[in-house]
């Protein structure tokens, strides 16, 4: 296999690093964090949940992040739960993303300017 030319593997990493802008560009819902989704028994002795974990009240969702380094929980429709399913799965595909552009950033300073020895 022949040896690329620093040319070559900036121009490569270059490229690669135009397509995760490209990717993180076509992101619109983020967010962190963590989405519960929960059942609840009401507290009333006649309810069919107290016996019955199947008859359970819910579900009910539950989005748990940080917030001025603080958790805060809050509960969210179902609507809303699938919007920040997709948003919290969007981020750490995001964070992904960043962690490969950094990868490509440290190939292309060596590309573009070689270590001295």
């Amino acid at each position: 296999m022949p040896q690329r030319s620093p040319k070559q593997l900036a121009r490569a990493a270059r490229l690669r690093i135009e397509r995760i802008r490209n990717e993180l560009a076509s992101i619109d819902y983020l967010c962190s964090g963590t989405l519960l989704e929960r059942t609840k028994v009401c507290g009333k002795p006649n309810c069919r949940c107290a016996a019955d974990p199947a008859a359970r009240h819910g579900p009910y969702y539950e989005w748990g992040h940080m917030r001025a380094g603080k958790l805060v929980h809050r509960q969210v429709s179902a609507e809303q739960g699938a919007l920040i399913r997709l948003a919290i799965d969007n981020y750490r595909y995001a964070q992904q993303l960043l962690r490969d552009w950094e990868v490509e950033t440290e190939q292309l300073i060596d590309a573009e300017m070689p270590r001295s020895r």
